[in-house]
């Protein structure tokens, strides 16, 4: 191949690996309204269910809540009392996965959410398994905590 083919291949793989990063990303506006509504709110009864079968879905942050409250150790359980917010964890293809996870840590890397981050990702990696996923967890400003593999 000569030089002007390799580039123009990298930049057709370049330019599908932005599509499908950025269409993973992208959720439907009535997921991403669920996990900023009910995040924090307790769970009305009769409204919706953790596992999100019957009577509604629960918001992600919810679900993965009522996984690690059933199946975590006491300090992932512990953690886990600080997440706001979760995206992407329903919209996998085991191809480029990614999921984001939002705390209400501060103090970004130097702050105290570091440590919980690394067993924020290590329960979200029991919750949801994918052949090449990745879980980012976040602070309250929105900078990141920690990541890991699931």
């Amino acid at each position: 191949m000569g030089m002007k083919t390799k580039i123009a291949l990298g930049a057709v793989v370049g330019l599908a690996i932005i599509g499908a990063v950025s269409a993973n990303s992208e959720g439907d506006g009535d997921s991403k309204s669920d996990s900023r509504t009910s995040a924090g709110a307790p769970e009305k009864s009769g409204d919706t269910k953790a596992d999100g079968k019957a009577g509604g879905k629960a918001s992600q942050a919810d679900q993965f809540k009522a996984f690690v409250a059933k199946n975590g150790t006491p300090t992932e359980k512990d953690a886990i009392s600080h997440v706001t917010k979760v995206q992407g964890a329903d919209e996998q293809n085991d191809i480029l996965d990614s999921a984001d996870v939002y705390t209400d840590f501060t103090g970004g890397i130097m702050g105290e959410g570091t440590g919980p981050a690394k067993l924020i990702a290590s329960a979200f990696a029991d919750w949801k398994q994918s052949e090449n996923g990745l879980v980012t967890v976040y602070d309250a400003d929105g900078e990141i905590l920690g990541n890991g593999n699931f």
